[in-house]
């Protein structure tokens, strides 16, 4: 199962979020939940450093571990569209988890 975990700061702003382990869905290769997910983080993450210039703290590990940690921005204007970016990723996030629950759970 892909365990999802989305770090609020105190201001309730996304600061860092997690992702751990495999779907299971299908066989490697052929997992949609997997490669669904996976490709919403990434997604989320590239357009953060193309659109934002903000380059995310990253920790990966090849058994299915991601950790995306945002740095302090001072730029408000910068902030909110990294915060409406993390947002939209929660919400494709949230759509996987609502037809393949059994296979991903996100804890917000």
């Amino acid at each position: 199962m892909i365990k999802v975990t989305i770090n609020r700061n105190s201001s309730g702003r996304i600061d860092s979020f997690t992702m751990s382990g495999h779907a299971e869905y299908d066989i490697p290769g052929k997992d949609i939940v997997c490669a669904g997910a996976s490709a919403v983080a990434f997604g989320t993450i590239n357009s953060i450093y193309a659109l934002c210039k903000v380059e995310p703290i990253l920790e990966q590990e090849k058994n299915g571990f991601l950790r995306c940690q945002i740095p302090h921005l001072e730029d408000e204007t910068n902030e909110e569209k990294v915060q409406l970016l993390l947002e939209g990723m929660l919400v494709s996030l949230q759509t996987i988890e609502l037809d393949y629950g059994q296979y991903m759970k996100i804890q917000s």
